[in-house]
């Protein structure tokens, strides 16, 4: 299985793509999209972060895709943003008709390192660990976005069973869900 992992941010957006075999994780690919350096006015970053998703998805191609939930911020205009940046993740993945999952960042912390309050250094490291990256040249984005695939793979048939079940209620009652 090949599990693709975002790390949303209007900003800075980390992405990663893992294979899994059920016991043990490879890397594919990853990186960070660096939208700010691209376009100073959010559309534009927003389009850019969606058509470098795709690319990415298109050459990983990936089986499910995997991205951190929003969490609480004290400034509302960072949260827009990000929910922006999300949302353009998000469409990437349902139009290139990926199943969708989402976790929390204390969900992540947890499965790669134990504790759900992990700081980001800790959580860098045990994704190195985990999938032998040597190079750590990368920001903590792309790192974090793995964290968010291997957290998939951890959890095994769990997160499947909870998405599918979502689904199989959207075909059983079409008219509650739009």
């Amino acid at each position: 299985m090949i599990i693709f992992g975002i790390d949303p941010g209007s900003v800075n957006c980390g992405w990663g793509a893992i294979s899994w075999d059920g016991q043990k994780a490879q890397l594919i690919e990853y990186g960070v999209l660096k939208a700010k350096k691209m376009e100073d006015e959010l559309p534009k970053r927003i389009g850019y972060i969606y058509n470098k998703i795709i690319e990415k998805i298109n050459t990983c191609k990936p089986d499910i895709f995997c991205l951190e939930s929003v969490f609480f911020s004290k400034n509302p205009q960072s949260l827009i943003k990000l929910s922006h940046a999300r949302a353009a993740a998000m469409l990437a993945g349902v139009n290139s008709k990926l199943e969708i999952v989402e976790y929390s960042p204390n969900e992540v912390k947890k499965s790669v390192v134990g504790k759900g309050h992990a700081s980001k250094e800790q959580v860098k490291f045990m994704v190195q660990k985990i999938i032998n990256i040597k190079e750590t040249n990368e920001l903590f984005d792309a790192t974090d976005a793995l964290a968010v695939a291997l957290c998939h793979a951890f959890r095994g048939e769990s997160s499947t069973k909870k998405s599918n079940s979502w689904k199989n209620f959207i075909k059983d009652n079409p008219t509650r869900v739009k």
